[in-house]
């Protein structure tokens, strides 16, 4: 008879054990599951509109007899629900959810007697990736794989009390540095490869101070990840072992939205870490925006445009907020509330200058060796670092009113450098060492 004993891979019984990565926990294939069905069934209502709307192409021309073979009630996608294909439509459905909820159900009951393992640099990427792409949906529906934002080092989040965070980092000094990742990223990924030192670690050794890397959901707006910031850098404070002589924040990409979203945040509801705060850097932030969101946002209009391919405009819009953040550069939470996030429109942004006594720091990147002098500075310029122009990283906007004012010795252009490399370069770190000196 064979073992019933769970498989120590998965944890999974080997009846229905898959042949998935052994780094894998448990929630997360509980998780990958949930996605599954609903991918399943959001592919049925993609299938099912687009023979709808064939129907309702066919049928036009035929006037009201043509009208009787097509289900006209609002909101429908055109297939009567009471014919064959209806009722196709309507089955696979049905068996979806009830092949879903048995799996879900299992895993469940699985997970409550398989202890927990710990994480891997592999697992941490893939949990990234996903929350990037999809974070908002997997919150709002409470999926294991949604990321809830912490301060961690070394990939373990850190207790928010005194003589925990004492016990824990026995090392402290009175100068917190805290590191924000990008779109699609985590904590891990300063670190330019095992073995070796990141940024964070540079500093502290350097400058004396204490790095703490933030973890976060980057799928949920900016403004809503900025708002959970802000309250949590008021506990970190608090919670600090020694006595705070100065904050200091080092951002990349979208981190850099969502440390502007803090600041504004904690001002507008009086915390008081902001009086701490001396030094905020930017690397490669899209202040004003990235191309690859407003060229993702035309594909939706020019699908949405043509009654067959309009259902296909859905498959786009999965992306998430934060991602959708990025067309223009979105920081308040007045920028998308009460909007349709995937409509095409201008810039709506309201203004939002950099903090008031605060030291702000931009560095910009371009993939070729020289960042100005004939025409090709025009297109070095335009591609910036592969995903942000110069000129949005740098804060530089037609509009005087949305323009950010960094100080010209406060800026700096890496050459021959693309977006992630940022977080990396030799001479991005030697520049942040001389600023923050």
């Amino acid at each position: 008879m064979p073992s019933t004993q769970p498989s120590p891979a998965t944890g999974l019984p080997p009846r229905i054990r898959l042949n998935l990565p052994g780094w894998l926990h448990l929630s997360d294939i509980q998780g990958l599951a949930q996605l599954a069905t609903r991918g399943t069934l959001g592919v049925t209502d993609i299938a099912e509109k687009v023979q709808g709307n064939v129907y309702k192409a066919v049928a036009a021309p035929f006037g009201r007899a043509g009208q009787q073979f097509v289900n006209r009630e609002a909101g429908s996608s055109g297939v009567k629900k009471a014919g064959i294909t209806g009722l196709v439509y309507g089955g696979i459905r049905g068996v979806t959810r009830l092949a879903g909820g048995a799996v879900d159900s299992v895993l469940a009951r699985t997970a409550s007697r398989i202890a927990a393992k710990t994480s891997s640099p592999q697992r941490e990427a893939m949990l990234s990736v996903l929350n990037g792409v999809l974070g908002d949906q997997l919150e709002d529906s409470t999926n294991p794989l949604a990321i809830t934002m912490s301060l961690r080092r070394d990939g373990l989040s850190l207790p928010l009390e005194k003589a925990a965070l004492a016990q824990r980092l026995p090392a402290t000094t009175g100068k917190i540095l805290l590191l924000v990742h990008g779109l699609c990223m985590n904590d891990l990924q300063w670190r330019p490869a095992p073995g070796q030192s990141d940024l964070g670690e540079q500093l502290a050794q350097a400058l004396g101070y204490t790095p703490v890397y933030l973890h976060y959901n980057t799928g949920l707006h900016t403004s809503v990840n900025g708002g959970q910031l802000a309250t949590l850098l008021e506990h970190l404070l608090q919670a600090w072992p020694q006595p705070v002589q100065e904050l200091s924040l080092l951002t990349h990409s979208m981190g850099g939205l969502v440390a502007r979203a803090a600041c504004h945040s904690a001002a507008a509801t009086g915390l008081r870490w902001p009086q701490e705060l001396k030094n905020l850097v930017f690397l490669g932030t899209p202040h004003h925006g990235a191309p690859l969101e407003k060229l993702g946002n035309w594909v939706d209009t020019a699908l949405g445009g043509n009654v067959v391919t309009r259902p296909f405009a859905a498959i786009g819009q999965l992306r998430s907020a934060g991602i959708t953040d990025l067309r223009y550069g979105h920081v308040l939470p007045g920028d998308w509330q009460d909007a349709d996030r995937f409509a095409a429109g201008p810039d709506g942004r309201l203004p939002l200058p950099l903090p008031q006594g605060v030291a702000c720091f931009a560095v910009a990147a371009t993939l070729g060796a020289e960042p100005a002098a004939g025409g090709r500075s025009k297109l070095n310029a335009a591609l910036g670092d592969g995903l942000v122009p110069l000129s949005s990283a740098l804060g530089q906007h037609a509009d005087a009113a949305r323009s950010l004012a960094f100080a010209a010795d406060r800026q700096s252009i890496a050459v021959d450098t693309g977006h992630i490399a940022l977080m990396h370069s030799p001479q991005v770190a030697a520049q942040v060492l001389r600023w923050l000196a």
